[in-house]
């Protein structure tokens, strides 16, 4: 018989999966993805994302439905290769926004200033950006990641998984509301919608409705893990840091904080709602016919404050390969203490204090 030990380190433990977005910060969610895959004692019923945390959602699934857990692994891998590459080719560290920056080379060139991630020309490109749209910049669309999409993923086999269920979020352009793509409606304008910064990508249309990037209503979106999972347990795996100790004095400082404050705020409102479920489940406020209604959820959180918040601004747009495996392996190695320290408290109890570490920050 096998030892209680050993017995222990199989037992399987279920999870949901809150992905944020943040460009090629996304790498360090791969790396706690890789870490929770490699531990072999979880499993993932859920996973809601937003932006490069829906990228690594639907690789993962695509992997898992072509070779279990090593083939999830394996397609995570291989598809940030592929981003990397991709940046190698196209000779900038913003491989997805290229055509963006050609119409202001030639100003950058009379100014001496060849380094796309010196924070000058990082401003002057975010100025840019915001002073000329896309659809002036990049009249043809052209998009190198829908190329690496269509390379690395099968679109057909995420939409016939049912291991898991996946919920993609978009921000409709046209009433401002969210939506959330589930499985079964994945398609390569899924991610690119759930990608689509407005200030550099044009409109994604589906179903003749136009989205822009999913993290200006939910980064990522919870609510669907509420009523469309059974598992009370969510795992949110930070991009953005929530708390910043030091003022942003420069345009593109200031202009990165914004969107970082934007960007949690939705999902400081559901953790807000949660806080304010959780005290009517556990102070039993609730009448006897309304129990039924409501679940106490377990939130838990691997925070990349002190991570992030010592990366540059231009990190972002960084798609060598040496930088994404070094994040990479901040992910791996968050997420490998997050497990040593809580996993006995997986489906028991949250590990997050929500008042304490998100509300009253």
């Amino acid at each position: 018989m096998p030892k209680p030990t050993q017995k222990k380190r199989t037992e399987k433990k279920t999870l949901n999966l809150a992905l944020q977005g943040g460009g090629a910060h996304g790498a360090f969610t791969w790396g706690v993805v890789d870490a929770l895959l490699e531990d072999g004692r979880f499993a993932f019923e859920g996973i809601t994302a937003t932006s490069a945390g829906s990228m690594n959602a639907v690789v993962l699934t695509d992997g898992f439905m072509k070779g279990g857990v090593q083939g999830a692994r394996a397609a995570l891998e291989n598809f940030w290769r592929e981003i990397s590459n991709a940046g190698a080719v196209w000779g900038v560290m913003r491989p997805s926004t290229w055509d963006a920056f050609e119409c202001w080379m030639p100003f950058l060139k009379f100014l001496e200033i060849d380094d796309l991630n010196d924070s000058f020309a990082l401003g002057m490109g975010e100025a840019m950006n915001w002073t000329f749209s896309p659809y002036q910049t990049n009249p043809l669309n052209l998009n190198p990641l829908r190329d690496i999409l269509n390379k690395t993923i099968d679109f057909d086999a995420v939409n016939r998984c049912r291991t898991h269920c996946l919920f993609i979020s978009a921000t409709n352009v046209r009433t401002g509301s969210g939506k959330v793509f589930r499985t079964g409606e994945i398609m390569v304008e899924t991610l690119l919608a759930s990608a689509a910064l407005p200030n550099m990508f044009q409109a994604v249309e589906i179903g003749g409705e136009s989205y822009w990037d999913g993290g200006y209503v939910g980064n990522p979106s919870l609510w669907p893990l509420f009523y469309e999972s059974a598992c009370r347990d969510i795992l949110l795996v930070h991009i953005n840091p929530i708390v910043r100790p030091e003022i942003p004095r420069r345009g593109y400082a200031i202009q990165n904080r914004l969107n970082e404050i934007t960007f949690n705020a939705s999902l400081l409102k559901e953790l807000r709602a949660i806080a304010f479920v959780r005290k009517l489940v556990t102070d039993d406020m609730l009448r006897p016919e309304h129990k039924k209604k409501y679940r106490d959820i377990l939130m838990h959180a691997i925070r990349t404050d002190t991570v992030m918040n010592d990366l540059s601004i231009a990190s972002k747009y960084d798609t060598s390969w040496n930088f994404l495996t070094t994040l990479r392996d901040l992910g791996r190695k968050q997420a490998q203490e997050w497990v040593r320290k809580n996993y006995t408290a997986i489906n028991v109890r949250p590990t997050v204090n929500l008042h304490e570490d998100y509300l009253n920050a």
